[in-house]
């Protein structure tokens, strides 16, 4: 199922990016002292009580404002909320209450989603009674935090998580391959569900960015189930303009979460680009089977070795993704089409295959013996055992004499090893390096 929302909402200079960056434990939004710097909204992911969720940072809300990027601001924050699960209104209590506060808090109780109510910048205790006077925002008992010190996360956190729906169970049957067609707008991924499906299920334009949301269409092959889960296309930020663009980028993320498998469309014509990079990195994050489908092939002047060339240079730019098939095709002519559905099948069973412990410690001794670990300082790494501890994607420990031996290039060796003998053709594998006694 899709993680849970959480947008943090507030008028600008309140600390909303300095919090984000506390969830998400890591310097992502850019932070300086004047309102209104948070031009885009930005996401990440963090985690309570074994529960996972997405934060989204807004620029400050300023009502009343007729300045364009204020205003432009509040119609991210309006669609930050149209998505979240819960929202963290956040309030400056060095400042007191504002009446910009007193119309965020309308905008929120229009928005009918359960708001948390934060009072930051209360490290300093003389401030505490100050949390007071936000009750008069009828918004429940004011939380009291320091976003910059870290003061008060964790009862923060635990109101926010007390929101969340309940974890659901799989809406499909687990023998279900789910697949998202992934990549920037007008690469053509509505056109190829159109053709897998041999119908026109999905709207397509020739407007980039026409599909808004991310839609599923289960469908059978050859008694197999299947749900393609069509994306909207993600724009890099900065480079989107239009307000409706940026909410799909969530959508995106979410719809990854809910796949086996990926498929990063790519368009022939245009080669390759930097965002195609940073979405394939997305799934990747998620473990997800992926593959990787150059669409537009026939609109490509070629000559023998076009395919190859492409494929090389595909490599090149995805170096941590040397697993993945890549497949030429054109939804257009239906050219290789059918192809894709063979594919996703066969990265799918690779995402769930499970070796038997005797198996994997088989190849690992071979793998030893052939290669043996190298010395440090006289201290040489050994290797006791190994089994698989998971699947989608395929994970293993490995037990060793002391972790801190093991060399990240002899682990990409044990990696190979297993890809030599199990394939695993268009899954990530990942491998855990863990001391005997543990």
């Amino acid at each position: 199922m899709p993680k849970p929302v959480v947008a943090i909402v507030g008028r600008p200079n309140v600390g909303k990016s300095t919090l984000f960056n506390r969830l998400a434990g890591e310097r992502i939004a850019i932070v300086e002292d004047k309102p209104g710097i948070t031009r885009d909204r930005i996401y990440s992911n963090s985690e309570w009580l074994n529960r996972s969720f997405h934060i989204i940072d807004t620029g400050g809300i300023e009502v009343g404002s007729d300045d364009e990027i204020l205003l432009r601001i509040r119609e991210q924050a309006e669609l930050a909320m149209q998505e979240a699960n819960v929202i963290i209104f956040l309030v400056d209590g060095e400042a007191g209450l504002t009446s910009t506060d007193q119309e965020v808090a309308e905008i929120l109780f229009k928005s009918r989603k359960p708001v948390v109510l934060a009072v930051n910048k209360l490290d300093n205790p003389e401030r505490l009674n100050n949390r007071f006077d936000f009750y008069e925002l009828g918004l429940g008992d004011p939380v009291a935090i320091s976003a910059g010190h870290g003061i008060g996360i964790g009862d923060l956190l635990e109101e926010v998580v007390k929101h969340f729906p309940p974890e659901e169970e799989e809406e499909y049957s687990p023998e279900t391959v789910k697949f998202a067609l992934i990549g920037r707008p007008n690469v053509g991924k509505s056109s190829l569900v159109n053709a897998i499906l041999g119908e026109e299920r999905v709207l397509v334009s020739e407007v980039a960015g026409t599909t808004r949301d991310a839609i599923d269409t289960p469908f059978q092959r050859e008694g197999q189930d299947f749900v393609i889960i069509d994306t909207a296309g993600m724009r890099k930020r900065g480079k989107v303009y239009e307000t409706t663009e940026k909410y799909s980028v969530l959508r995106a993320l979410r719809a990854i979460e809910r796949s086996d498998v990926a498929v990063l469309v790519i368009n022939g014509e245009e080669g390759i680009i930097e965002q195609d990079k940073r979405i394939a990195g997305y799934a990747l994050e998620e473990g997800k089977a992926m593959l990787i489908v150059v669409n537009k092939w026939d609109l490509v002047e070629k000559d023998d070795k076009t395919a190859h060339r492409f494929e090389q240079q595909i490599r090149k730019e995805f170096p941590f993704m040397a697993w993945a098939p890549v497949l030429f095709v054109s939804a257009q002519t239906k050219q290789r089409v059918p192809r894709i559905i063979e594919l996703v099948l066969k990265v799918a069973e690779n995402h769930a295959m499970r070796i038997s412990t005797s198996t994997v410690n088989s190849v690992i001794e071979d793998a030893v013996m052939m290669t043996p670990p190298p010395t440090d300082k006289g201290r040489k790494l050994r290797i006791n055992y190994a089994t698989q501890v998971a699947v989608k994607p395929p994970s293993f420990a490995i037990f060793v004499n002391d972790p801190e031996l093991m060399h990240f290039s002899y682990e990409r060796f044990l990696e190979n090893r297993i890809r030599d003998a199990f394939g695993f053709e268009g899954t990530p594998i990942r491998l855990f390096i863990r001391k005997k006694s543990q």
